[in-house]
């Protein structure tokens, strides 16, 4: 494997942490928001990540990926981002705002703790490809400098 396809491959890990970081950060802002229906309450939202198509990749001169999709260099995409499909929760508030006319306030299917252990792992994640990043740009300047003695 190139140092040119860590690269690759660790910006698109990277992208990809960005992404479920920013749908944490989403989740977490919306953890306590009110609506007086099911159809107006926030849901949960998560990324959908699957590896890079190998066609593209072997076009692109990744040649070390194998026809059955193994071996190393294969990258990260972002297939898109869904809505959780958890119940939503409905409490007997009347007294509140946004009560409907059965006095039921619905949150969202949002898990705090779930999405703080996803921020732990996003964060994590991402500072290992930064750190694999660092590596193999000083690997490259070290054999650059090899024949200058």
């Amino acid at each position: 494997m190139s140092l040119s396809n860590i690269f690759a491959i660790s910006g698109s890990a990277m992208s990809a942490q960005t992404v479920r970081l920013n749908t944490v950060a989403s989740n977490m802002a919306n953890v306590d928001s009110a609506a007086s229906s099911v159809d107006q309450t926030y849901r949960a939202r998560k990324p959908i990540f699957s590896q890079m198509m190998n066609d593209s990749m072997q076009e692109n001169g990744w040649g070390n990926v194998r026809s059955d999709g193994s071996g190393a260099g294969v990258g990260v995409k972002i297939d898109g981002i869904v809505e959780s499909d958890a119940p939503l929760q409905p409490r007997y508030e009347p007294d509140h705002p946004m009560a409907n006319e059965e006095g039921y306030v619905f949150y969202p299917n949002v898990n705090p703790m779930e999405e703080m252990a996803d921020m732990m792992s996003a964060s994590r994640s991402f500072q290992t490809n930064v750190e694999i990043m660092n590596s193999a740009k000083s690997m490259m300047q070290k054999m650059l400098t090899l024949g200058q003695s």
